[in-house]
C-alpha cells in the first residue's frame, strides 16, 4: 500500500559519479536533498576501468575540483598510482590519470554522502515519476513509498532498462550484476522524454597470482606526482605498478573465427556503442591490418587480487574469451574472475536539454551523466555538478550557472551534448575544444574557482589561498620581466647545452624563457634571486610566456564567441514564422531551441547565412 514518506527540495536518482556530485552540490548550497540508489554498497562504483582522469578527462576532474566538486579530492585520497600523460607534447594536452582503489573510493564516497548536512542517502528503486499540477514532482519507490520534490535530477547511468550480453546469453541487469531500473523507463516515456538505446562494455578481470609478469613491460607511476585537487597538500604516493602486454595473430584468429557468436555482429545488440572505446572484436575488424594491440594490466585495488585488462572489452561468449585471453603473453594461465560483457541501456537525446541540463519542456527536471548520452566517470561527474548547482539555483531563486566553451571543458562537454547531440556515447577529448591552449588542466583554478566561490561551493579560506597563488604568479611574471641576466660563460654553456644559439649581450630573463628549449630548471645557475615558490607557480608562468601569442589569439576568439553568446534568443520564438531561414535551419532551431546566437551557429544544419539572417531578425524584434 502506498504511503507518503517525505518531501525534499531536490531528489537525485542514482548515486554513481553524476549522482554523487549532483546531490552534494545541492545539499551544500542549502537544499534539503535526497539521493536514491538501488544498492547502498555500490555508491560511487567503477564498473569499468578502476581509474580517474586521462587525456582531457583529467582536465574535467581538475575543473570539477576548481568549482567545488568532490571527485578530485577522492581520487587523490584513494590513488594507488599517478601519471601525467602526454608530457612529450604541449601543455594543452597534458592530462593527469590515477589508478584508483575502486572499493576504497566507493566506500569513501558513500561515507562522504552519509556525513553531508542536508543530504539523505537512501536505498530504494524509483519506479515512477509524475509531475503534479503545482509543478512539484511525485516519486514512488518499488516499496510504494511516495516522495515529493521541487526538482529532480535523473542520473541513472547504465541501469535504466539495462540488459547484459555475453555471447548468446542476455538478461536484464545493471552493471556488475546489479538489479536494473526497468519500470522507471516506462514512467519517463509517459513524460514524453525522448529515450534511445546506447551500449557500452567492460573487459574481463583476472587473478593476479595467475599472471606471469616475467616478460611483461612495467609501467610505473611518475617520480614526482601531481594531485587532482588544488586543496590536496601532499601529492599521492605510487603504491602499485601497472604492466603492458600485446595480443598476437593467434588472438586475432580466435576472434575472427567466432565473430558470428558476438551479439554485436549477430544483430542482437541494437544500441550504439562508444566510437572511441570499441570492443576488442570491433578493433580486430576495424583495424584488420594491425598485427597486435596493446593491453594494460592494472590493479583494481590494494586489498584485492583482481587485475583489469584495459583494452580487452568484449561481448563474446565466455569460452571464446577464455580462449583468446590465454593466447596473450603473461596471461597463458590467467584465471578469469569476472567475464567481460556488453550492457545496453536507455538514455535521453541530450538535445532535449538546456545548457543548465534542465529539460526544455519540463521545468525543474534535470538529466546528468550517462543518462545524457555521455560515457565516462569524469564526464558524468562534471554534468552531475552542473545539474546539482542549477537545481539548487531553481529552488533558491538564483541565477542559473551556464559554463561556456571558452571557459571550461565542462562547458564544451555540455554544449556539445545539448547543441550537437550525439549518435553514440560521447567521450571528452582535447580535440573537441577550439580553445584548448587556454583551457589547460594546470589553470583550471584560475578559470573556475572565482565562479565556485561566487556560487557558494568554495570556502573563503580556500578562495584566499587561490588569491595568494594568483598574486604569486603575477609577482613572478613581473620579476622575470624586469630581471636582467648578464652575459657569462655559465649562461652561454646553458644555451649551448640546450641546443639554442648563444647571446651577444645580456638580456631579460623573460626573453630567455621565450625560447622553446629553455626552461626554469636549466636557468637555475644564473637565477640567483629566485623566490621559494611551489613548482606549479613557475610552470604556469613559463607556459604563459612561451605561448603568449597563441594564448592571446585564442582569448580574442573567445571574446568574439562570447559577443555572439550575449545575443539572447527569446524562449517563445516561433522559427516557422520567421522569414529568411532555410527549412532545415527552421527544423533544427525549433528542435534544439538555442538560448543565444552563438549556440545557434554551432547547430549542425544551421549555416552562417542562417545565423546572419537570425541576427537581423533578433535586432528587428529588439527594436
Amino acid at each position: 500500500m502506498e504511503y507518503f514518506a517525505q518531501e525534499y527540495d531536490v531528489i537525485v536518482i542514482g548515486a554513481g559519479h553524476a549522482g554523487i556530485e549532483a546531490c552534494l552540490a545541492a545539499a551544500r548550497l542549502g537544499c534539503r536533498t535526497a539521493v536514491f540508489t538501488i544498492n547502498m554498497d555500490w555508491v560511487g562504483n567503477m564498473p569499468c576501468n578502476p581509474s580517474i582522469g586521462g587525456t582531457s578527462k583529467g582536465h574535467l576532474v581538475r575543473e570539477i575540483d576548481a568549482l567545488g566538486g568532490e571527485m578530485g579530492k577522492a581520487a587523490d585520497k584513494y590513488s594507488i598510482q599517478s601519471r601525467m600523460l602526454n608530457l612529450g607534447k604541449g601543455p594543452a594536452v597534458h592530462s593527469l590519470r590515477a589508478q584508483i582503489d575502486r572499493r576504497a573510493y566507493a566506500g569513501g564516497m558513500k561515507h562522504t554522502l552519509e556525513l553531508q548536512e542536508n543530504l539523505d542517502l537512501r536505498q530504494g528503486e524509483i519506479v515512477d515519476i509524475v509531475r503534479l499540477d503545482n509543478g512539484m514532482f511525485q516519486l514512488k519507490t518499488k516499496l510504494e513509498a511516495i516522495f515529493t520534490a521541487k526538482c529532480v535530477i535523473i542520473a541513472t547511468g547504465t541501469f535504466l532498462g539495462g540488459r547484459v550480453y555475453i555471447g548468446d546469453v542476455s538478461y536484464e541487469s545493471g552493471p556488475d550484476g546489479m538489479f536494473p531500473a526497468t519500470k522507471l523507463a516506462e514512467s519517463l516515456k509517459k513524460l514524453n522524454i525522448p529515450l534511445r538505446r546506447f551500449k557500452t562494455g567492460t573487459p574481463p578481470r583476472v587473478n593476479r597470482r595467475s599472471i606471469d609478469f616475467t616478460n611483461l613491460e612495467q609501467q610505473p607511476g611518475d617520480e614526482h606526482t601531481v594531485a587532482f585537487s588544488f586543496e590536496t597538500e601532499n601529492p599521492p604516493e605510487n603504491k602499485v605498478c601497472c604492466h603492458i602486454t600485446y595480443t598476437n595473430d593467434d588472438t586475432k584468429q580466435i576472434i575472427l573465427d567466432n565473430l558470428h557468436r558476438s551479439p554485436m555482429y549477430s544483430g542482437k545488440i541494437e544500441g550504439k556503442g562508444p566510437r572511441y572505446c570499441p570492443s576488442f572484436e570491433d578493433k580486430i575488424v576495424r583495424f584488420s591490418d594491425k598485427k597486435r594491440h596493446q593491453l594494460f594490466i592494472e590493479p583494481c585495488g590494494l586489498e584485492t587480487e583482481e587485475m583489469y585488462l584495459q583494452g580487452l572489452s568484449s561481448s563474446l561468449p565466455e569460452d571464446v574469451q577464455l580462449a583468446f585471453i590465454h593466447t596473450i603473453p603473461g596471461l597463458e594461465n590467467a584465471q578469469v574472475m569476472r567475464t567481460a560483457y556488453a550492457i545496453e541501456y536507455d538514455c535521453v537525446d541530450p538535445t532535449a536539454l538546456k545548457a543548465t541540463l534542465e529539460f526544455n519542456d519540463i521545468p525543474n527536471l534535470f538529466g546528468a551523466g550517462q543518462f545524457n548520452g555521455s560515457s565516462g566517470y569524469e564526464e558524468a561527474a562534471a554534468q552531475g555538478l552542473v545539474a546539482g548547482i542549477n537545481a539548487a539555483c531553481n529552488v533558491l531563486g538564483k541565477e542559473p550557472l551556464v559554463l561556456d566553451r571558452g571557459g571550461s571543458y565542462i562547458g564544451t562537454l555540455i554544449d556539445d551534448l545539448v547543441t550537437k547531440g550525439c549518435s553514440d556515447p560521447y567521450r571528452m577529448m582535447t580535440s573537441r575544444s577550439e580553445y584548448r591552449l587556454v583551457l589547460r588542466q594546470d589553470n583550471a583554478d584560475t578559470r573556475l574557482t572565482p565562479i565556485g566561490y561566487k556560487i557558494g561551493l568554495i570556502s573563503r579560506s580556500r578562495y584566499d589561498k587561490f588569491l595568494y597563488k594568483e598574486n604569486c604568479i603575477k609577482k613572478e611574471t613581473e620579476r622575470i620581466t624586469n630581471k636582467s641576466i648578464p652575459l657569462s660563460d655559465t649562461l652561454q654553456r646553458i644555451l649551448t647545452d640546450c641546443g639554442t644559439s648563444p647571446l651577444e649581450r645580456g638580456c631579460k630573463m623573460i626573453e630567455l624563457l621565450r625560447r622553446p628549449q629553455v626552461t626554469y630548471d636549466v636557468l637555475t645557475p644564473v637565477d640567483d634571486d629566485r623566490p621559494d615558490l611551489p613548482r606549479e607557480i613557475f610552470e604556469q608562468v613559463e607556459i604563459a610566456v612561451k605561448y603568449e601569442g597563441y594564448i592571446q589569439r585564442q582569448e580574442q576568439q573567445i571574446k568574439e564567441m562570447r559577443r555572439l553568446e550575449r545575443k539572447k534568443i527569446p524562449d517563445d520564438i516561433d522559427y516557422t514564422k520567421l522569414r529568411g531561414l532555410r527549412l532545415e535551419a527552421v527544423e533544427k532551431l525549433s528542435k534544439i531551441r538555442p538560448e543565444n546566437l552563438g549556440q545557434a551557429g554551432r547547430i549542425s544544419g544551421v549555416n552562417p547565412a542562417d545565423v546572419a539572417a537570425l541576427n537581423i531578425i533578433l535586432q528587428t524584434l529588439k527594436d
